[in-house]
This record gives C-alpha cells, sequence and structure tokens, in this order.
C-alpha cells in the first residue's frame, strides 16, 4: 500500500484478520485512526502494518484484529477536523441520527463493543512530543466504572511516548460544571456529561479498555512511524502476532488533567504563543479575557492543548499536574 486509498463519504472501511483458531484463543483488538479528519499519523501507520500483513512481515496468529484507518470519512476529505461535529465528543449510538457524526457512531460504537481492547490514533495542533491518554483507576464510581487499569498501565508503557496522562473525564466533568454555573446555552450538547465520551471512554463502558496515542503535531513526519511502531507493539503485547516486544521507557512522567479552561469570547487571547506541556510556574499568566480578566496558573504545572482557533463556549486550554498514580 504505497498510497493512501480512496475513502467514501457513505461508508466505512475496516480491515480485519483471525487468527486460525477462529480467534477464540486471543484478545479482540481494534485499531482507529482519524477519528479527526485532520489527524492523519494514525491512518498513515495503519497503512504501513496492513502493508506489512500484505508482504507477510506480520502475521496475525491468534485472536481479532479489525483496522479502521479512516473513522470520519467527510471530515478526512475535507482535511478538517470534523465534519458537522466532534465524532470525538458524545460518541453514542443513536435511533435518531442528527448529523453525520451521530451516523458515524451507529456504526463505530458497534463495531467497539464488538471488541476488546482499542488503540485510538490521534495527534494535535500545537508543537509538541507524542503522549498517551489513559483511563481512571479501577472503581465502581458513577463517572467512569472501569475494572481493566492494570492492562491499560502494561501498554502504554510500551507505545513508545514516557509521558501518560489521565483525568480526562474528571476534568471535563468539572468544565461541564462551570459551563452550567455560567448558564451559557442552556440544553447545548457541550453541557451534557456525556459529551466527554469519546472512543476510549465509549470503549469502557461496554466492558473493554484502550488507550489514546496522541502520535505528535499533525505534520510532524515522524508521527506515521509514532503509530505504526505502537501497533506493532499491541500486537505483540497482547499475543496476536509473533512480533519481538521492545522493552518500555526507562522512566515514565505522569501527569493527571486537573481543569479545562473555556473560551468564552472570540477577543480571549493567550499571554503568548503555547505548546502542549510547556511548563507553568504558580501564578504565571496564562491568557487574558476580552474584558481585560487575567487567566493565571493556579498552581505549578502544566497546559495542554492550547487550541487559539477554539470557538467561544468550548475548550480552550487544561491544565496538568504530576499524577498521583504511577505506571
Amino acid at each position: 500500500m504505497t498510497a493512501a486509498a480512496p475513502v467514501s463519504r457513505h461508508s466505512l472501511r475496516a480491515h480485519r484478520y483471525a487468527g486460525l483458531d477462529g480467534g477464540a484463543r486471543g484478545p479482540r483488538l481494534i485499531v482507529t485512526g482519524a477519528v479527526h479528519g485532520n489527524e492523519t499519523a494514525g491512518t498513515r501507520g495503519i497503512e504501513r502494518v496492513l502493508a506489512e500483513i500484505e508482504r507477510g512481515e506480520i502475521e496475525i496468529v491468534r485472536g481479532t484484529v479489525t483496522f479502521v484507518p479512516v473513522c470520519n470519512p467527510l471530515a478526512y476529505a475535507q482535511a478538517r477536523r470534523m465534519g458537522d461535529r466532534n465524532l470525538n465528543r458524545r460518541l453514542q449510538p443513536t435511533a435518531t441520527p442528527q448529523d453525520y457524526e451521530d451516523r458515524i457512531a451507529n456504526v463505530l460504537c458497534g463495531w467497539l463493543a464488538e471488541h476488546e481492547v482499542l488503540l485510538d490514533l490521534h495527534s494535535f495542533r500545537s508543537p509538541g512530543q507524542p503522549f498517551v491518554m489513559r483511563g481512571p483507576a479501577d472503581n465502581r464510581g458513577t463517572l467512569e466504572p472501569f475494572a481493566h487499569a492494570a492492562a491499560e498501565a502494561r501498554l502504554a508503557a510500551h507505545l513508545g511516548p514516557s509521558r501518560i496522562v489521565d483525568g480526562w473525564m474528571d476534568a471535563y466533568a468539572g468544565g461541564v460544571a462551570r459551563r452550567r454555573a455560567r448558564g451559557l446555552t442552556p440544553g447545548a450538547v457541550h453541557e451534557d456529561p456525556s459529551y466527554g465520551v469519546g472512543t476510549t471512554e465509549y470503549m469502557r463502558s461496554v466492558g473493554g479498555w484502550g488507550l489514546t496515542l496522541e502520535c505528535g503535531q499533525h505534520d510532524d513526519p515522524a508521527g506515521p512511524e509514532v503509530a505504526r511502531r505502537a501497533i506493532r507493539q499491541t500486537l505483540a503485547l497482547l499475543g496476536l502476532a509473533d512480533l519481538a516486544l521492545e522493552p518500555p521507557a526507562p522512566a515514565f512522567e505522569c501527569l493527571t488533567l486537573a481543569e479545562v479552561v473555556d473560551r468564552l469570547h472570540a477577543d480571549d487571547r493567550f499571554a503568548r504563543p503555547w505548546t502542549s506541556f510547556d511548563p507553568l510556574a504558580e501564578g504565571e499568566l496564562i491568557a487574558r479575557r476580552a474584558d481585560g480578566t487575567e487567566l493565571r496558573a493556579p498552581q505549578a504545572g502544566y497546559i495542554v492543548f492550547p487550541d487559539v482557533a477554539a470557538q467561544p463556549g468550548h475548550e480552550w486550554f487544561y491544565l496538568a499536574r504530576p499524577s498521583t498514580r504511577p505506571l
């Protein structure tokens, strides 16, 4: 596969391989790319692995693996983050689809539910190094009950990046509470706690587990290889293919998302150009609101996903701090 295959906007394409045991003796893995249409490192990485399978360099000998190179064909064709809306928010099946992403979800959620493990491949806007997003600690709470934290940690250690981030749903739920308190756009989907549910969150909700790998900046030429290596490591760790498992990094930086800050006005401005995981000193100026209000770091930590193009009422940046959960 030397060139990207054409993509139909009217269907999702999946590539499935199963060991000749019928997939019964191994796990069921799904690997997804281009959930956001302008994040193509995962797509290119998947294509490289598919080519290796076609050439016989990788053989799926047990279990089942499904590759979905492009999860949002409309956004991918337009080289945009989304078609009608963000596919990686409020991901759930619905009997009354209202937009393009709802129709994708009705297919994609079914595929996710058929599998046990998800590797979801993404990239990000600002410069920065690849990192892994994992789920919560094992818990029986109401927000995101979970029982596979150890499995996620083991895979996270082998994907390649040494930075591991958690806390997505807690941070997002806190942001929802603040939006409601402001009284902005009542009933909007971004004020619904379920709007924080994306691919990995949905996977956990149906009993599986999974990780998001952020492969670097969107146009980083190294991104596809980051994705390819991670896929191979996942196949090796899960025993789907007889590949050598490379050792984990010697040390890891574990962080947790503590807070999401929304952009409230088009004239809200960052104090300087920020890159994901730039360190913040306590009290450091991050941004100014349109009315002149200063936003300063409440404690030492990091800025994550600063988005200069964020729309008013949506996520603008996140604040992270060291995690209490070692890998």
